[in-house]
């Protein structure tokens, strides 16, 4: 049985499905060429996980195995055209900029592994849980890739908030280096690519840190005379 801090901590940074897991790696470097792009996918995708996983927990007891992988996808279908539908109606523009990749969240790695792994062997609450914290982790990596290659690519964060937000949110777009030049590569695919190797690299390197410094606190806690 898996506890929620487990939960929360493999969903965030342990196991993150970007990170760690590498899925879902088309829509993230497709869309990721602003922060509100990044976002808006980000929070369709927790929005499916989390809504999934509970489905597929509450109704696990009563899906034969020999077919519990075409039913998994026929809810995570049923449930992206819902909210693809709700995003037609509420965020047009959002909706026509992300494209193809919004009913794409189908085939969306992620989503049907957590459905098999997790949520079909555990109960209500703890897939749901499992669900949402999967997708936020999934959405932050989005967003960040997002933000950095704007900012790279255009100097600006939060350009074009009020396609997700609505009217109120024309203003606040930020712009933080005037660039003269903008290194357009940061928002073409092959920045993508960079962008999130160095985000992979770099979370590498914090674990490799930190369990650096958790063996030399163990060795330095080693009564003298005993072995490790």
């Amino acid at each position: 049985m898996s506890s929620y801090r487990d939960i929360a901590v493999n969903g965030l940074w342990k196991n993150n499905p970007a990170l760690v897991q590498i899925l879902g790696l088309c829509p993230l470097l497709a869309v990721s060429n602003t922060a509100i792009n990044g976002l808006g996918l980000g929070l369709a995708t927790i929005m499916v996980l989390t809504l999934s996983n509970l489905v597929v927990s509450a109704t696990r007891q009563l899906i034969p195995k020999d077919i519990r992988i075409p039913v998994f996808v026929m809810v995570i279908a049923s449930l992206v055209t819902a909210i693809e539908l709700l995003m037609h109606a509420y965020t047009y523009t959002l909706y026509k900029t992300l494209g193809i990749f919004v009913p794409l969240i189908v085939t969306n790695c992620v989503i049907i592994g957590r459905a098999e792994s997790f949520a079909s062997r555990n109960t209500v609450p703890l897939a749901t849980f499992d669900g949402f914290l999967q997708g936020v982790g999934f959405a932050s990596v989005l967003f960040a890739l997002g933000a950095v290659r704007e900012l790279l690519g255009s100097g600006t964060l939060l350009s074009g908030a009020h396609h997700l937000f609505g009217e109120v949110a024309k203003d606040w777009v930020i712009t933080i280096i005037p660039w003269q030049s903008p290194i357009l590569l940061a928002i073409l695919p092959p920045g993508a690519f960079i962008v999130l190797g160095l985000f992979i690299a770099g979370k590498n390197a914090i674990d490799a840190h930190r369990a650096a410094k958790a063996r030399q606190h163990r060795a330095a806690n080693i009564p003298e005379g005993a072995t490790a």
